[in-house]
Formats: C-alpha cells, sequence, structure tokens
C-alpha cells in the first residue's frame, strides 16, 4: 500500500462515542472498532466487534498474529467484558494476513465459524498451506522482470516469516458475493471486490447507507493492486471497475480495514481512479525517459519507489507486485509494449 494526500475522516456527524482506550472506539450502531497492532508501516488494522440482536458477536478480520496482537485482543476483550465464547462468527472480508492471521486462533478460543470467499481460501492456501507453490511462482515473475536474485531471496524469506502470523489456519465455510449475508441484525448485500485481493468482498447495506469495504476503499491510502501467478490477467483493470461500481452506491458510512471510518466514499473512489490515471501516465513519461524507451519491470519498479525499497522485503514484494500490475495494463491498453533484453521481459514506450 502507499500513502496518498490525507483525506478527512468521520467527524462529529459519524464519530465514535468516548470512553473506551486508545485502541477501542464505540461507533453510535454499537460496533467496536479495535485497532489491532501491526509489526510495519500500517501500524494497525481494524477490526469490528459486531454485538448480535440474539446475543453474542460477529468478529471481522481480526488481525495477524503476533503476541503484541493477541494482547491487545485479550485487553480490547475483557475491558469490554466479552468472552471468547460469545464470538459467534468469524467474517473474513479478504485473506492478507493482517486480516486472516488470528482467524484460526479465534476459532479455537470460541469453536466460532470463520466466513471467507473460496477464491480468498485458495489464495491462503497457495500462499501458507502444506504446499506453499505461489511463493515460488512469484519469484519465478519477478526473476522474468529483471529483479536480482539476492533481493528474490529475501523476498522468498519474508513470506515464510508469515506462516507463524497465520497460523493455527482456520476451518472455512464459504460464502459468496452476490448471495446474501446476516450480521449485526442486518441481511447485507455482499460486493465482489476484485484488485487488491483475489475474492475480496464488501457488504453493503442500502437502508441504513453502510459498507463494509475491507482494503477495496480507504479515506487516505490506496490499496496496492499486484500481479499475483494464475490469478487475474489484468488485476489493475478490475480494481478501476470495482471503484466505478462502488461510486454509484449511496453510501453515509464506510468501515474500512485501515485509518478512521469514514462518510464521503464516493468522493474517495474517485480519488482512487484518478490516482491510478496519475500513476499510469507517470509510468508511459517514465519510460519514454529511458535510454532505447524501455526498462525492465524491476528498474520501473525502483523508478518509481526508489533503490530504498532493497533493504525493505516486505515493502519491495508489494511495490514489484503494484509495478507490474500498472505495466500490465498500460501493456493491454496498447499504450507500451513487451519486449525482451538479455534473457528479461522489457516494456517499451510506443
Amino acid at each position: 500500500m502507499t500513502a496518498e494526500q490525507e483525506h478527512p475522516t468521520a467527524g462529529s456527524n459519524g464519530g465514535p462515542a468516548g470512553g473506551q482506550p486508545a485502541n477501542v472506539k464505540r461507533w453510535p450502531n454499537g460496533w467496536l472498532q479495535v485497532k489491532v497492532p501491526l509489526p510495519f508501516a500500517l501500524k494497525y488494522v481494524n477490526a469490528y466487534v459486531v454485538p448480535e440482536p440474539e446475543g453474542g458477536y460477529t468478529l471481522i478480520d481480526p488481525g495477524l498474529n503476533t503476541p503484541e496482537a493477541v494482547a491487545a485482543w485479550d485487553e480490547a476483550l475483557e475491558r469490554e467484558g466479552i468472552r471468547d465464547e460469545q464470538i459467534v462468527r468469524i467474517v473474513l472480508t479478504h485473506q492478507h494476513p493482517d486480516h486472516y492471521g488470528l482467524a484460526g486462533l479465534f476459532q479455537e478460543r470460541s469453536g466460532a465459524p470463520v466466513w471467507m470467499t473460496k477464491p480468498s481460501h485458495q489464495y491462503a492456501l497457495r500462499m501458507w498451506g502444506q504446499e506453499r507453490e505461489l511463493g515460488a511462482k512469484l519469484s519465478a515473475v519477478f526473476e522474468l522482470h529483471g529483479m536480482p536474485a539476492v533481493l528474490r531471496e529475501g523476498i522468498a524469506d519474508n513470506l515464510e516469516s508469515f506462516v507463524a502470523n497465520v497460523s493455527p489456519q482456520p476451518k472455512v465455510e464459504y460464502m459468496e458475493a452476490g448471495q446474501p449475508f446476516r450480521f449485526g441484525g442486518i441481511e447485507w448485500t455482499t460486493l465482489d471486490a476484485p484488485g487488491h485481493a483475489s475474492g475480496h468482498i464488501l457488504f453493503y447495506d442500502a437502508a441504513s447507507r453502510t459498507i463494509v469495504c475491507g482494503d477495496q476503499v480507504m479515506p487516505d491510502i490506496t490499496p496496492n493492486v499486484s500481479i499475483v501467478p494464475d490469478e487475474l490477467d489484468d488485476p489493475l483493470a478490475a480494481f478501476l471497475d470495482s471503484l466505478l461500481q462502488l461510486s454509484r452506491l449511496d453510501v453515509g458510512m464506510a468501515f474500512p480495514g485501515h485509518r478512521e471510518p469514514f462518510v464521503d466514499f464516493v468522493v474517495r473512489c474517485n480519488e482512487l481512479i484518478r490516482h491510478h490515471e496519475r500513476r499510469l501516465d507517470k509510468m508511459v513519461q517514465l519510460l519514454q525517459e529511458q535510454e532505447n524507451q524501455s526498462a525492465t519491470g524491476f528498474e520501473v519498479c525502483e523508478l518509481l519507489f526508489g533503490a530504498r525499497l532493497r533493504t525493505n522485503m516486505h515493502n519491495l514484494r508489494f511495490a514489484m507486485a503494484e509495478t507490474l500490475a500498472h505495466l500490465v495494463h498500460l501493456e493491454k491498453q496498447g499504450r507500451i509494449e513487451l519486449a525482451e533484453r538479455d534473457g528479461c521481459a522489457v516494456y517499451r514506450a510506443k
């Protein structure tokens, strides 16, 4: 994910009630927003604890399994007087480890079912299951596009380090975009939200004008959009189309995966579309400025994000996969062309 300009979040017309500790906010609809700590730049992920009219709670996106996150949850639940066995349902918007990682532990503690989409679960198994073949395939893609071996090895080690942070892995039930899904006393409309994560699902209620938007739309962060082997051929096209569809919804309050819940959802959808249009134009310009008007994907990645990312394997993986997603989109648009140089793929401005 990459930071963009600051963007207004919910104020007095939609802000949290007081009285909770710093990592917990209670919203007017009764939901608890728990800021679960993360050991990287995003700092925290939003989990939501949703009371059920018949008793108990639904837990949305519990976070990454680290000692700090578990301690934060223990403190928050104890302070709120919520016992593990009162969690009746665990819902995942998508499978990225900062959302998925604690689902298995909460399932063990509560006995609650874990719900996610089948494509999300398949990604999780490909990345962290017994086979774990996705990391090797991603490394092969990065090699084709010019990334040095030492950096690919560092990324592989970083990916492997997340296995502990998503263990124990949950036994899951599948929900499907387009099928209603009930929690919190609401029959939610479920929306497929491709681009950021395969199988990403959003929950929308027209009556209350509320959306649970995961990482698809956030108030001051642009979600990472990456090439993933054996998934979408053009994830950026899918992401931009999703934003266009979402911008037509009537939303009064959006609950995102990161940063604060916010009110100007449609404005933010349009801002994200413009951000990627600017990024695409910038990449064409960068290619035009290079010798022979061409560069490998890795060279473009460093032109965009800087060589400093060589010291941060987590961010380098995101940056490289996002760079490739944009280059693929430009090639499919006919704005650049794919060629070959010394055994590596190169992109050339037309």
